[in-house]
């Protein structure tokens, strides 16, 4: 791994190169909200409906190292139907968290809506860490295991506004999102995406698949004056480029 933006080092150990990895204050009255992707070189973040296959090995263990800083994980519910919600940290990074008096898995979350919940994923079992299944107003909500709390939105979509509020009443300071490019969307609108982790696989794909970010629906409020970021890291491994953006007040 070598690291070009700032500093830059050659040949750091994997976990070295994000030794001093930590997050800046939340904004007021809501946790800071972090997203994590990796888009092919024509920007799809998407492989066979999945992000599976976008990059190697690396990326995989940033994002575990991304996680130990987090309070709480989401993804929505699309990419658990796709495929599965893999949320849990491995032993050795839930050791850390311990180890600094936290507990030793970030909370999970499922953000769906109206549609159907795949019970019979993995996620659904992952006993040693707190989940939460996030529903739309007026869905009907699934048997689920103990362990998994059902949380309902006052609308049929859960609004990134409200879920973000519910969050900072039980005391999580911080989320880190995986996806998928609608709930990406539905956060930008909210104007609620405070740092950006990009992993840039060295793959071309010439397909229709979504990008990062869905287009949001009845418009961008960013059309016209695009959401500016601020470059904060840099990091190489063979070639695939793992980005850090910083936007909002925190960007200062």
């Amino acid at each position: 791994m070598d690291r070009l933006w700032p500093d830059p080092a050659t040949d750091l150990e994997l976990d070295a190169a994000l030794a001093d990895f930590a997050l800046p204050p939340p904004p007021a009255g809501r946790p800071l909200v972090g997203l994590n992707m990796v888009t092919s070189l024509d920007g799809r973040a998407q492989l066979g409906g999945r992000a599976e296959g976008l990059s190697g090995r690396v990326d995989r263990r940033f994002l575990q190292l991304y996680r130990v800083a987090y309070d709480a994980v989401a993804s929505g519910a699309g990419t658990l139907r796709a495929d599965d919600f893999y949320s849990r940290l491995p032993a050795d990074l839930a050791a850390r968290r311990a180890a600094a008096g936290r507990p030793s898995q970030p909370t999970a979350l499922v953000i769906g809506g109206m549609g159907n919940i795949p019970t019979d994923r993995h996620w659904f079992g992952y006993t040693e860490q707190p989940r939460l299944l996030v529903l739309g107003a007026g869905a009907e909500a699934p048997d689920v295991p103990a362990g998994v709390e059902i949380l309902v939105a006052p609308t049929t979509k859960p609004q990134p506004e409200w879920l973000l509020g519910v969050l900072a009443e039980r005391g999580v300071g911080s989320l880190l999102l995986e996806g998928g490019p609608t709930t990406n969307a539905a956060f930008l609108a909210a104007d609620a995406i405070d740092e950006l982790y990009w992993t840039l696989g060295a793959r071309l794909l010439g397909t229709d698949a979504l990008p990062m970010i869905a287009p949001i629906p009845g418009g961008s409020p960013w059309a016209e004056r695009p959401r500016e970021g601020r470059l904060v890291s840099v990091h190489r491994s063979g070639d695939e480029l793992f980005m850090r953006y910083r936007f909002g007040v925190s960007a200062a």
